[in-house]
């Protein structure tokens, strides 16, 4: 099955980090996606601040900005899609994401 693991950030905990703790979890992520890579499960990935636009919808007008412009309190700041036997499996995969004390993580199964 596939699933989509989205990763939420709240801003204002990951400014109250110290610059020891941005680089333990710098490190903490490149481990994380190195198993990513070796699990075999990977399927794709992004991580904010890569190309990030938004199209909204203002009247009868559409338009498309750059940036992630959400209106949640907590930031979509990546995300992983993996294919794993079913929904335990991924959430095990969650559980190892080194951003969750600055955020959440939430884990979506994909139809296709």
């Amino acid at each position: 099955m596939l699933f989509l693991v989205l990763i939420y950030q709240d801003d204002a905990k990951m400014a109250a980090a110290t610059n020891d703790e941005q680089a333990v979890l710098g490190r903490d992520y490149g481990e994380f996606n190195r198993f990513l890579a070796e699990s075999g499960a990977l399927r794709g990935t992004a991580a904010w601040p890569s190309s990030v636009t938004t199209v909204r919808s203002l009247g009868a007008e559409t338009l498309a900005k750059d940036g992630p412009y959400s209106e949640a309190g907590d930031k979509v700041a990546g995300f992983f899609l993996i294919e794993v036997e079913d929904m335990r499996a991924a959430l095990e995969f969650a559980k190892r994401v080194p951003g969750v004390q600055y955020g959440g993580v939430e884990v979506r199964p994909v139809q296709v």
